[in-house]
């Protein structure tokens, strides 16, 4: 064995799940972790995680970034609550709160990532390396209307301009682990994916994969296996070209670039499914055989049924379907199977915004892992029924 020992901050969200589950598997190798700490801020049983046993792991929930006892007291919980804290040597940093307000949104999250490296560096000896994701919003993917972007979105591309730039707590986070690395021995990268197709174990709004999943499971309860599913988009949004960030596929990279600090240090990467951008009009058709339905295209000026509105007009079927199918409680109808995400995504997001992934796959060389549509979506509605979320 290494020695080297994972601390996974957020690791019950789509990344932090895969970033734990692709060690414990043994990406890149089963001798090159020793250790995995998985952090989460809610409880997590090991049973319910999904992740396979090992001794390798130890899974610590309820540990507050934000404690009012401030630095001293987040560490001394670590101390208390993480054995072997001291043997850290990676730290995945996947942490995060949202807030309406700009300013507050980066001010919590600076002071999340701020805490979580500062205990990292005061508790552990040997710490090597910091991995902080991003998201296309980098880019201004969100602001399209302010001001036009030319796809493929590259990581040589520069900052948004202001005033949106001030607004964007991912330029806060990125300049304030550039600087807190200078003079130290550990180093740091960022990676940018699109949207995130995954698992996750505890309900997440950000998780289109666990929306759609109960949604489509539902819909073919009630309307019949073969039945047809229009898409729940526009016409326009039906055609966009972009990339979906396969939620293994990420994790296995931000591992392999904190593995290899000497080409990643201080670098952004771009982190896809592949280099060939996709479209609702070729995955929906692919995500709806799944369960046994025809994806069908939205109707000509209008959209499929919303999958957070047939949700709620067919809660009573779901009630029945989970007694049935002997399924989680507490996945729909409450707010954190909220449908806000999935009409951002599908609906409002009608525009290319495919990314340019030369920088990844040149860094990666021939460790590069590609997969497709199957590869992302079905592996996640897989888990989701491993976990009996999904019937």
């Amino acid at each position: 064995m290494s020695g080297n020992h994972a601390l996974i901050f957020g690791a019950s969200g789509i990344t932090g799940w895969a970033i734990t589950n692709a060690l414990l598997e043994g990406y890149p190798d089963k001798d090159t972790f020793s250790k995995v700490t998985a952090l989460t801020n809610r409880p997590l049983s090991q049973e319910a995680s999904q992740w396979p046993a090992s001794q390798k792991l130890q899974i610590v929930s309820g540990l507050d970034l934000l404690t009012s006892k401030g630095q001293e007291g987040l560490e001394a919980e670590l101390k208390e609550k993480v054995k072997g804290i001291e043997t850290v040597t990676h730290v995945y940093f996947f942490a995060y709160i949202m807030d309406p307000s700009p300013e507050k949104e980066i001010e919590i999250n600076v002071q999340l990532l701020d805490r979580a490296v500062k205990a990292a560096e005061n508790l552990t000896t040997n710490l090597k390396f910091v991995v902080l994701p991003t998201g296309t919003k980098t880019y201004g993917v969100h602001l399209m209307e302010k001001f036009p972007f030319t796809p493929p979105l590259a990581e040589s591309l520069d900052r948004i301009p202001e005033p949106y730039a001030s607004e964007m707590f991912y330029y806060n986070q990125v300049d304030h682990l550039a600087s807190s690395c200078k003079g130290k021995t550990w180093k740091y990268a960022e990676i940018i994916p699109d949207m995130i197709v995954g698992f996750v174990p505890n309900n997440n709004i950000y998780c289109l994969a666990q929306t759609l999943a109960t949604y489509l499971s539902l819909y073919t309860a009630v309307e019949g296996r073969g039945a047809e599913c229009a898409f729940p988009g526009t016409e326009k949004s039906w055609k966009i070209k972009s990339n979906d960030s396969a939620q293994d596929l990420v994790a296995k990279f931000a591992i392999y670039a904190s593995l290899h600090p000497d080409i990643t240090h201080g670098e952004r990467y771009n982190t896809a499914d592949n280099a060939v951008p996709n479209s609702w009009e070729k995955k929906w058709p692919i995500i709806c055989e799944y369960f046994g339905l025809k994806g069908t295209p939205p109707p000509a000026g209008g959209s499929g049924p919303q999958p957070g509105k047939y949700i709620e007009d067919h809660l009573s079927d779901w009630k029945v379907l989970e007694e049935r199918e002997g399924l989680q409680t507490g996945r729909v109808g409450n707010e954190r199977s909220f449908g806000g995400f999935q009409y951002f995504i599908m609906t409002m997001f009608d525009f290319d915004r495919h990314l340019d992934m030369s920088k990844v796959h040149e860094a990666w060389g021939k460790n590069k892992i590609e997969t497709d549509v199957k590869g992302a979506w079905w592996t996640a509605f897989d888990r989701f029924r491993k976990a009996k979320i999904i019937p």
